[in-house]
């Protein structure tokens, strides 16, 4: 059960980061930053295109990166179970019945999974390239309301998650915006923590999630090759 709740944690998380992302309603109000993030968007007048997804796996970290005690995880499994948000209003209009397991919804993304030392301690990285426009206002909304809601329940496949969640200083490692949270999963009478730190530099959108010790410890050099230009 451990183990299961732990890939639950992420694989909520990841879903619910997807809604937003694919939505193209220009019509409200524009978002505003919360303290959660620091930066702010900019668009040159000729934004370079995006990185292709082959271009941003060749920049995940690997093994050889992170040490012999890091084992690369299987891809994880694609899970279509129904996901409802209980006692969080804002990620329940954001839509929170996207599939389990999924990752953000932006064309050119990469994703990498590890585990320390053989226990239950996780290590996860993706990256994303997209418009600047649209990493920062499809990540910022989620990363928003996610830590205006200190406390709220997620159902997925019928299995209910008590979620809370709480606004970390964001990290100063670099990029041009960053969102951090810490939150705490319990499900079956058991708890995960999962930090995750997003971090915005230019067109690339890197997200690392997984217990804080390891997330503290490998942001920077997971920044530093995502952003690597040879």
């Amino acid at each position: 059960m451990r183990v299961r709740v732990a890939t639950t944690a992420l694989g909520i998380t990841a879903a619910l980061l997807a809604v937003p992302a694919c939505s193209t309603d220009t019509t409200g109000p524009r978002h505003q930053p919360s303290s959660s993030r620091t930066g702010k968007p900019t668009e040159a007048a000729q934004e370079p295109a995006a990185l292709s997804s082959a271009t941003l796996e060749s920049r995940l970290l690997d093994p050889r990166d992170l040490g012999s005690s890091y084992l690369a995880k299987p891809e994880r499994p694609v899970q279509h179970d129904d996901v409802s948000v209980i006692g969080c209003p804002a990620l329940s209009e954001l839509g929170g019945d996207a599939a389990t397991g999924g990752t953000l919804a932006f064309p050119h993304k990469a994703q990498a999974d590890f585990t320390f030392g053989g226990s239950s301690s996780e290590f996860s990285e993706e990256l994303y390239s997209d418009s600047v426009k649209k990493l920062s206002n499809g990540v910022g909304r989620i990363f928003d309301a996610m830590a205006g809601c200190p406390a709220y329940q997620v159902v997925s496949g019928g299995t209910p998650v008590d979620v809370t969640s709480q606004k970390l200083p964001a990290p100063t490692v670099g990029g041009d915006e960053q969102w951090s949270l810490l939150l705490t999963f319990i499900a079956g009478g058991r708890s995960t923590v999962v930090k995750q730190t997003a971090i915005r530099d230019g067109n690339l959108l890197l997200i690392v999630s997984g217990s804080p010790a390891l997330v503290d410890r490998h942001l920077d050099k997971a920044l530093a090759k995502a952003t690597a230009t040879s």
